[in-house]
C-alpha cells in the first residue's frame, strides 16, 4: 500500500510540472504574437489615416504658399534689377570698366535669383506629388525629404543673400553720382573719428604725441582728453578720357590745422589741406600732379591713433605732404610680379615753420632756386594672396641759407612689405640721409648753426641722421588685426656736438627719439571700426638722459 501511494504522488508531481511548463510556453508565445501584431481595430486605423491625411494637406498648403512667395519675390527682384539697370545706363551711358562690372553683377544677380526661384518651385511641385503618393511610400522617405528640403531652403537663402549683396553694391555705385557743376561723377568719402587719450609724462602734443620731455615744474605728470580733429573728408572726381588716359582728381582734408583763439578752441579744430592730386592714367604709365605723400618713401605703420601725423613720425618714419610732379611706369614681369619706376620733382621743403600771416616767404629750399628730386624702383610679387614689395628710393635737395651758405640735402632709403603667411606680415623702412628735416629726418631739423642764423659770420652744418621702423601685423580674420611697431631716429652725435652752443630750427639738443606701440583694430563692418593703442615714447638729449612718456588711445570711427 505504501509503495503504491509513493508511485501515485510521483506521478502527480510530474503531471503538475508538465502542466506548468506547458502553460508557461503558451503564455510566452501569446505575448510574442501580441507584440508582433499591433492592434488593428477599425477605429484605430481610421484615426491614424485621418491624422496622416490632415498632415499631408497642411504640408501641401505650406509648399504651395512657399512656391507662390518665391515667385513673387523673384518677379519683384527682377523688376527692381531692370529699373536699376535702366537708371545706371541713363546716368553713366554705359562707359568705363566699373559699369561693365556693375552690369555683370546685375546679370549675375538676375541669374542666381531666377535659379533660386526655379529650383524652389520645382522642389515644391515634387514634394506635392510625393505627398499625393500612397502612404507606404511617404513613411519611408519623409525624413530624407525633410533634410533635402532644408538643404534647398538654405541654398535659396544663400542665393537671396548674394543677390541682396550685389544689389547693395549696385546701389553704392549708383550713389557715387554726387551733384557737381560738371557732368562727371564726384564721390564723397571720409571718416568721423573719436579719440579718447590719456598720457603719463610730458608730451609735445597730448592727442598726437611725437616727443617726450622732462616734467615742467608744477606739472601734474599726465593728462586726459578727447578729440575729433583727426576726422577726415575726401572728394574724388572722375574726369574725361584724354589721349587714351583716364583722368581723376582727389582732395583730402582734416580738422588738424590748429585751434582758433576762442574759448574751448581746442574742440574746434581748423580745416587743413592734406593732399590734393590730379592723375592721368594710361595702361602702364601715370602722371601725377598735386600735393601728395613722398612717393619715394610711401608706407607707414598702421594706426588710427595717428591720422593727422603718420605713426612714428620723427621716430624713423620719413613722411611729408609735398606739392610734386611725378611719372610712374609699370613693367609686368609675369602673372604675379611687376616693376614700378617712379621719378619726379618736389617743392624743396626743409622743415622750418613759416612766419604767421598771409604772405609766403622763401625758405632755404626755395632760395636754392631749384626743385627737390626724388626717385624710386619697386618690385612687387603676390605671396600668400598679398603683395610682397621691395622698394629702393633716393632724394636730393639743395638748401641756401644766405651769404653763400649752402647745404646739399640727400637721403637713400628702402622699404619692404613682406607677407610671412596668410595671417602674419612684416613691413618696415630704413633710411640714411643729411639735411632732411623737411621729411621728418633728424627729428625735424635740417641744419645746425654756430650762432644767429641771420648773421653772415655764422657757420652752417647739415645734420646727418639714420633711422627706420618695423611693424609686425597679425590678422586672424578679416575683421580683426593686431599690430606691433618700433621706430627710431638717430642724428649723428658728431654733428650735434660740432658747435659748442649750436642753434637750430627746433630744439638743438635732441639726440635720439624712439617710439613703439601695440594696437588692436576691430571692424565688425567695413564702415565701422573700434581700436585701442598703447604707445611708449623715449626722447634723449645731449644734456640729459632719456625722458619717457606713455600714451593710451581708445578710438571709434565710422567711414563713409
Amino acid at each position: 500500500m505504501r509503495m503504491s501511494m509513493t508511485r501515485w504522488f510521483e506521478f502527480l508531481r510530474w503531471a503538475m510540472l508538465t502542466g506548468v511548463m506547458a502553460w508557461t510556453a503558451s503564455a510566452i508565445a501569446q505575448e510574442a504574437r501580441n507584440r508582433a501584431e499591433p492592434p488593428s481595430s477599425p477605429e484605430s486605423l481610421s484615426a491614424a489615416s485621418s491624422d496622416s491625411v490632415r498632415e499631408l494637406r497642411e504640408q501641401v498648403r505650406e509648399l504651395q504658399a512657399a512656391v507662390a512667395g518665391m515667385r513673387s519675390d523673384w518677379q519683384r527682384a527682377h523688376a527692381e534689377t531692370e529699373e536699376l539697370r535702366r537708371e545706371l545706363n541713363e546716368v553713366r551711358a554705359g562707359t568705363g570698366p566699373r559699369d561693365a562690372v556693375l552690369r555683370n553683377a546685375v546679370a549675375k544677380s538676375e541669374t542666381t535669383s531666377a535659379e533660386a526661384a526655379a529650383g524652389s518651385s520645382q522642389d515644391g511641385l515634387q514634394n506635392v506629388l510625393q505627398n499625393d503618393a500612397p502612404q507606404e511610400n511617404q513613411n519611408g522617405d519623409q525624413e530624407e525629404d525633410q533634410k533635402e528640403g532644408q538643404k534647398k531652403s538654405e541654398h535659396a537663402a544663400s542665393l537671396e543673400e548674394e543677390y541682396q549683396l550685389l544689389s547693395g553694391k549696385v546701389d553704392d555705385q549708383y550713389q557715387t553720382k554726387v551733384e557737381s557743376a560738371s557732368k562727371y561723377r564726384l564721390r564723397l568719402s571720409g571718416i568721423v573719428l573719436m579719440n579718447l587719450v590719456s598720457n603719463q609724462g610730458w608730451v609735445d602734443n597730448i592727442d598726437i604725441p611725437t616727443l617726450a620731455g622732462a616734467k615742467p615744474p608744477g606739472d601734474s605728470g599726465g593728462s586726459f582728453g578727447a578729440t575729433l580733429r583727426q576726422s577726415e573728408i575726401g572728394f574724388e572726381a572722375f574726369g574725361p578720357n584724354v589721349t587714351g588716359a583716364k583722368t581723376r582728381a582727389d582732395l583730402q582734408l582734416d580738422l588738424a590745422g590748429g585751434f582758433p583763439s576762442v574759448p574751448n578752441g581746442i574742440n574746434s579744430g581748423l580745416l587743413r589741406l592734406r593732399t590734393g592730386t590730379m592723375r592721368m592714367d594710361w595702361t602702364n604709365t601715370s602722371v601725377v600732379v598735386g600735393q601728395d605723400g613722398i612717393f619715394f618713401s610711401p608706407n607707414s605703420p598702421t594706426s588710427f591713433a595717428s591720422l593727422a601725423v603718420p605713426a612714428l613720425a620723427y621716430a624713423g618714419n620719413l613722411w611729408s605732404w609735398v606739392p610734386q610732379i611725378r611719372v610712374e611706369h609699370r613693367v609686368v614681369l609675369g602673372e604675379e610680379s611687376s616693376l614700378l619706376f617712379q621719378g619726379g620733382i618736389l617743392d624743396p621743403v626743409s622743415g622750418e615753420a613759416p612766419q604767421a600771416g598771409f604772405y609766403r616767404q622763401a625758405g632755404p629750399g626755395e632760395s636754392s632756386r631749384q626743385p627737390a628730386y626724388g626717385t624710386r624702383i619697386a618690385w612687387t610679387r603676390n605671396v600668400f594672396g598679398q603683395p610682397l614689395q621691395l622698394g629702393v628710393g633716393g632724394f636730393y635737395s639743395r638748401q641756401d641759407y644766405g651769404f653763400s651758405r649752402t647745404v646739399d640735402g640727400w637721403a637713400g632709403m628702402t622699404d619692404i612689405e613682406l607677407p610671412l603667411s596668410h595671417q602674419f606680415s612684416l613691413s618696415g623702412k630704413l633710411y640714411r640721409g643729411k639735411a632732411i628735416g623737411g621729411l621728418g629726418g633728424g627729428i625735424g631739423r635740417s641744419a645746425l648753426f654756430s650762432g644767429d642764423p641771420a648773421s653772415a659770420s655764422t657757420e652752417v652744418r647739415g645734420l646727418d641722421s639714420v633711422g627706420g621702423w618695423a611693424q609686425l601685423k597679425y590678422r586672424p580674420s578679416n575683421k580683426l588685426e593686431f599690430n606691433a611697431a618700433f621706430g627710431m631716429d638717430n642724428p649723428y652725435a658728431s654733428d650735434l656736438k660740432y658747435f659748442r652752443y649750436a642753434q637750430a630750427y627746433g630744439d638743438p639738443t635732441l639726440a635720439r627719439n624712439q617710439g613703439s606701440f601695440v594696437n588692436m583694430i576691430y571692424r565688425p563692418r567695413s564702415d565701422l571700426l573700434f581700436s585701442a593703442e598703447y604707445r611708449h615714447l623715449t626722447t634723449y638729449t645731449i644734456t640729459e638722459g632719456g625722458n619717457n612718456a606713455r600714451h593710451l588711445n581708445l578710438m571709434m570711427g565710422i567711414l563713409f
